[in-house]
């Protein structure tokens, strides 16, 4: 006999709010439009509805979001939760659920917790016993991964790009010697730069670029990362951005060409970095080119 989750035209109860019924207590990770204002769940909806308590990265976005589909505050309020207040919103949220009310979560858009101050919330009440509800929607990580043609059976979210050009540069040589398609955030102003250093590591890195994903104007950029380079003018582009690399090639390198690579880098740079760029540069195992950059010290010191 099914379940009666598993029965077709059965909605499970799992103590969230459905039409207007009251929400159990907890803390409710909600997610939000990425672009488009109708792409949000009924279920989220509901729970926008029914929460005690909101509480948002932009309380105006969330404002706004209520208003366009006609959810109304009813004397409720919504706390600001973002990066400069944390600590206090979270223990103004977490002491609600203690006290056995429903708090409702919401980044400025997509899913929270994806490069969010959800995150430290979300352990918070972990770690505190709380419960904690998804309700899962949109996400720039998952729609960029949708569109963008790459393989998907095994990725790595890396979050945002980092913005100075030295730290930017060695993690950059990081991520592209993981053997997955990767999916990074960057600055629209910044992309060009980023796919620049990309070229250092490996310009004929399958990159996709994708851009304003649900708005009017969203845009697909398929290419080479040297390709893509060329396209994009130099101030950059505007809304927001997604990048993604396609796995690297599998190759098989004679090991004198790697230590050769490895030497032309290991009097200027640090073992570690060295292996990171030559593992990159010719898609081999980073754990390989680190071995054999720590032999050759090994050697040098005779």
């Amino acid at each position: 006999m099914q379940d009666d989750e598993d029965r077709p035209g059965t909605v499970p109860d799992h103590g969230q709010a459905v039409s207007g019924q009251p929400l159990a207590p907890g803390l409710y990770l909600v997610a939000t439009p990425i672009g488009n204002a109708r792409d949000i769940t009924l279920r989220a909806l509901d729970i926008l509805g029914a929460a005690d308590l909101l509480a948002a990265e932009d309380t105006r976005t969330l404002r706004h979001l209520m208003s366009i589909h006609g959810i109304p505050l009813g004397g409720r309020r919504i706390l600001a939760h973002h990066d400069h207040n944390a600590e206090g919103s979270a223990r103004t949220i977490l002491q609600a659920v203690r006290d056995g009310r429903s708090v409702a979560y919401a980044s400025d858009a997509g899913t929270p917790l994806i490069a969010d101050p959800g995150f430290a919330l979300s352990r918070r009440a972990a770690d505190d016993g709380l419960p904690i509800h998804a309700a899962p929607g949109a996400s720039a990580l998952l729609a960029a991964l949708t569109v963008a043609g790459l393989p998907t059976d095994r990725f790595m979210f890396a979050g945002f790009v980092p913005s100075a050009r030295g730290a930017r540069r060695s993690w950059l040589a990081d991520i592209a010697a993981v053997r997955a398609t990767v999916v990074m955030f960057d600055s629209p102003r910044r992309v060009k730069q980023t796919l620049g250093e990309l070229c250092e590591i490996e310009a004929n890195r399958v990159t996709v670029i994708c851009r304003e994903l649900t708005k009017k104007f969203e845009e697909v950029l398929r290419g080479t990362a040297a390709e893509l380079a060329a396209r994009i003018p130099d101030e950059g582009l505007r809304g927001e951005v997604v990048i993604l690399l396609a796995p690297p090639a599998q190759v098989v390198v004679d090991d004198d060409v790697l230590r050769g690579a490895l030497a032309a880098r290991l009097d200027r740079m640090s073992v570690r970095d060295a292996a990171a760029e030559v593992a990159a540069e010719h898609g081999v195992a980073r754990k390989l080119a680190y071995a054999l950059a720590v032999e050759m010290g090994r050697d040098d010191r005779g």
